[in-house]
C-alpha cells in the first residue's frame, strides 16, 4: 500500500551535450536567487500571499511565454529524446557506468534478502539517454511463505529476465500524473489553487474538510490522515461513503502528512469538472500527446509476460489475500478502486518516464507536443511548504529530498518515489534526469526498507555530471562518502602584518545542517579555531559573510571566491590553516572543491599551491586532486 511503506519515511537548461558548470556559469544560493529570478522557495511564498491562482503567470520566470528558452524552443521543434555517449550527454562515462553498477548491487543481500529481484535504471542529460541498464528479473517468485519467511522461485527456465522496456507498477508515481492534470485544468480556468474543494465536491464537508484546498491536497498539508482502507468496502458507494466520512485530524494547512487520501480527492475533483474518468484524462491529455504508448491505468492481458512482477499478497503483511500480483496493480486501495485511482495505478516503462522527464526539463513541451506552460511547470516545481523545513513540496512533486535523491538533491531537483521501488528525480540545474524501477515487492514488501538504491545511484548520476575549474584542470576534491571527513592543511606560514589574505576558489553543495566545509587556524597544529571568510559569485554580485569560518548547503552549482584576513594577533607568529569537510549525517550533496589557493600580503606571496614546492607541503587527509 503505497501510503503505508517508504513513501512516508521521511530529480535554465544545460541543453544539449552540456559539459562544464564552473565559472561563469549561473545557478543560485538556496534561498537566494534563481539564475537571475525568484527563488522557488520565495516564489511559492508570494504566490500564496497572492492567492495562489494559476492565472498569475506574469509573476513567473518565462511563464508568459510560449517557449522563452532554448530548451523550450527545441521541444517544440520537435526534438526528441535519444540515445548517445556519456561525452554526447556531458556526463563522465566511470562515474556513469557507476550508476549501473550501483543499481545492481542490491540485486544481492541487502542485508540479508535482495532489495528487489531485478532493476532497470535510465539516466540522461539534456536530450541524450547515456545509460539504460536492466538487470536480475522481472519474474522470479511464484509463491512466499510468512512463516518460515521464505520464498518459492521459478525454476530458472520459467523466470522472465528484466528488459530495459519492461513495465512496472509505477505505485505513487501516479501522484505526479494526477497532479499535472489538475495543472492542465488551473491552466483552463476550471480549477483555482486556494479554490476550497467543497466547491466541486460539495460532499467533501464536515470534521473541518470544508477548508481543504486544492492546493493542500497537491501539497500533502490537507490535514487528512494518511490512508484508509477502501479495500474493506464491497461496492463504490461504501467506498465514497469512506471518503466523506473522513475527518481532518489537524486544522488543514497546519501540518504536513503524506496521504493517499488527498490524491484519491483531487481524483473524484478531477472527474466531477470534465466528466471524464481518470484514466481517459491519463491518455488524451499526458501519454497520447507525449507518445508515451506504454503508460497506462489496468494494462492489458498482452502486457503480463513484459511486466515485472510484485507482491504475493496474503495477510498479514497485505490487506487482501490475491497470490502473486502480476499485470494488476499492487496497491489494495487501487484496485478496490478498479485500478484506476489518482494515489496508484499507473503502469508504465523507464522511456516513457524519461519522455516526461525531458517534457518537463523543457517547459511542458515535447516533440512539439505541448502539455504544460512553461509556468505551470514552474508551478509544479514550486516550493509551497515553506511552513514545514525539510518537506519541500511543489503541486504534486517532491523537492530536495536527499533520502531518495541522494547527492542529486538541490533546491531545485524535483520527484517523486512509489511503494513497489519506483523512483523519479529531475534536476533542472543540471538538466538531467534518473529513473530507477526495481520489483522491490518481489516476494514481499517486508524484505525491504527505506530508499539505499536510490540514494545509491542518486550519488553516483551526481558524481557523473562534472565540476570544471576555471583553468579546466585539477582542484581538490572533499568525495562524497556518507559520514565522511577530511582535512586540508596548509604549511606553517608566518605573516608580517594584519594585511594577510588567504584567497581561494571554492565550490560546495552539502546537505543542510548535516555537511559543511570549515577553514580553520591554528598555532601549533593541535587546537584549531575557525577562520570568518567572505564569498563571492565568481559570476559577481554582493559577498557573502560567514563569520563562523563555515558555509554549508547549496552553493548555486557555480564557483566562489572566498577571502579569509588573518587578524594582527598573527603578525610575526606562525600561524598553520586548514580545510575541513565533515557529512555528519546519512546523506551527502555533491561535495566541496578548493581550487587556486594564496596566501599574500603587501609585496610577498607566502603560499601557492600552483608552485610545486608548495604544493608538495599540502598535508591532504580525505581530499584528492580531481580534474571533474
Amino acid at each position: 500500500m503505497d501510503g503505508t511503506g517508504d513513501d512516508t519515511t521521511r530529480d535554465h537548461t544545460a541543453g544539449d551535450g552540456a559539459t562544464a558548470d564552473g565559472p561563469p556559469g549561473g545557478g543560485a544560493r538556496s534561498g537566494a536567487r534563481a539564475g537571475g529570478g525568484v527563488s522557488r522557495r520565495r516564489l511559492g511564498a508570494r504566490l500564496l500571499a497572492l492567492g495562489g491562482v494559476l492565472v498569475l503567470h506574469a509573476a513567473l520566470p518565462g511563464g508568459s511565454a510560449a517557449a522563452g528558452g532554448p530548451a523550450e524552443r527545441r521541444a517544440l521543434q520537435g526534438l526528441r529524446l535519444r540515445y548517445g555517449s556519456a561525452r554526447q550527454a556531458g556526463l563522465l562515462e566511470r562515474h556513469l557506468e557507476g550508476v549501473a553498477d550501483e543499481a545492481r548491487r542490491f540485486l544481492g543481500p541487502s542485508p540479508e534478502h535482495p532489495y528487489y529481484a531485478g532493476a532497470v535504471v535510465l539516466a540522461g542529460r539534456g536530450r541524450t539517454v547515456a545509460l539504460h541498464r536492466a538487470m536480475g528479473d522481472a519474474v522470479r517468485y511464484a509463491d512466499y511463505d510468512g512463516r518460515t519467511d521464505r520464498a518459492t522461485a521459478y525454476p530458472a527456465a520459467e523466470r522472465i529476465a528484466m528488459a530495459e522496456d519492461t513495465v512496472f507498477d509505477l505505485a505513487s508515481l501516479t501522484k505526479l500524473f494526477t497532479s499535472i492534470l489538475a495543472v492542465q485544468q488551473m491552466e483552463r480556468g476550471r480549477l483555482e489553487l486556494e479554490a476550497p474543494v467543497r466547491r466541486h465536491l460539495p460532499e467533501f464537508t464536515g470534521g473541518g474538510k470544508e477548508r481543504i484546498t486544492v492546493r493542500q491536497l497537491l501539497t500533502h498539508t490537507s490535514g487528512l490522515r494518511s490512508w484508509a482502507p477502501f479495500y474493506r468496502e464491497s461496492t463504490r458507494a461504501g467506498q465514497l461513503r469512506l471518503l466523506w466520512s473522513v475527518q481532518a485530524q489537524e486544522t488543514p494547512g497546519s501540518v504536513y502528512r503524506y496521504s493517499d487520501l488527498n490524491l484519491i480527492t483531487l481524483q473524484l475533483l478531477l472527474e466531477r469538472i470534465t466528466g471524464r474518468t481518470l484514466d481517459v484524462l491519463l491518455h488524451d491529455e499526458i501519454t497520447a500527446p507525449l507518445g508515451m504508448h506504454r503508460t497506462r491505468f489496468n494494462p492489458p492481458l498482452s502486457w503480463r509476460r513484459v511486466t515485472a512482477a510484485t507482491e504475493v499478497q496474503r495477510p498479514p503483511w497485505s490487506g487482501l489475500d490475491r497470490g502473486l500480483v502480476w499485470g494488476e496493480v499492487h496497491d489494495e486501495n487501487a484496485y478496490a478502486l478498479g485500478g484506476v485511482a489518482g494515489h496508484a495505478g499507473v503502469f508504465g516503462t523507464a522511456w516513457d518516464l524519461a519522455v516526461l522527464a525531458r517534457t518537463l526539463l523543457d517547459g511542458g513541451a515535447y516533440a512539439g507536443r505541448r502539455i504544460l506552460r512553461p509556468g505551470s511547470v514552474e508551478l509544479l516545481f514550486t516550493d509551497y511548504n515553506t511552513a514545514f523545513p525539510g518537506d519541500d513540496h511543489g503541486l504534486g512533486f517532491e523537492l530536495y529530498q536527499h533520502w531518495y535523491m541522494g547527492a542529486m538533491a538541490t533546491p531545485h531537483s524535483a520527484g517523486h518515489t512509489g511503494f513497489t521501488g519506483t523512483s523519479l528525480v529531475l534536476d533542472p540545474s543540471t538538466d538531467s534526469f534518473l529513473v530507477l524501477l526495481g520489483n522491490a515487492v518481489h516476494p514481499v514488501r517486508t524484505w525491504r526498507a527505506g530508499s539505499a538504491p536510490r540514494v545509491a545511484v542518486g550519488n553516483r548520476f551526481a558524481r557523473a555530471v562534472p565540476v570544471r575549474t576555471r583553468h579546466g584542470g585539477a582542484a581538490w576534491f572533499s568525495g562524497i562518502s556518507p559520514g565522511g571527513s577530511g582535512t586540508l592543511t596548509l604549511p606553517p606560514l608566518t605573516p608580517a602584518g594584519a594585511a594577510t589574505r588567504l584567497r581561494c576558489a571554492v565550490w560546495w553543495d552539502t546537505v543542510p545542517g548535516a555537511g559543511a566545509f570549515h577553514l580553520e587556524a591554528s598555532a601549533d597544529g593541535e587546537s584549531w579555531r575557525p577562520l570568518p571568510f567572505s564569498t563571492v559569485r565568481s559570476t559577481g554580485g554582493t559577498p557573502e559573510q560567514w563569520p563562523r569560518g563555515c558555509a554549508g548547503g547549496w552553493s548555486g552549482r557555480v564557483w566562489h571566491r572566498l577571502e579569509a584576513p588573518l587578524t594582527a594577533a598573527w603578525a610575526g607568529r606562525e600561524v598553520r590553516l586548514r580545510f575541513r569537510h565533515a557529512a555528519t549525517g546519512r546523506y551527502v550533496g555533491r561535495g566541496v572543491y578548493v581550487d587556486v589557493v594564496r596566501v599574500s600580503e603587501p609585496g610577498r606571496l607566502l603560499f601557492s599551491d600552483d608552485r610545486p614546492a608548495d604544493a608538495a607541503r599540502l598535508d591532504p587527509v580525505g581530499w584528492t586532486r580531481s580534474a571533474d
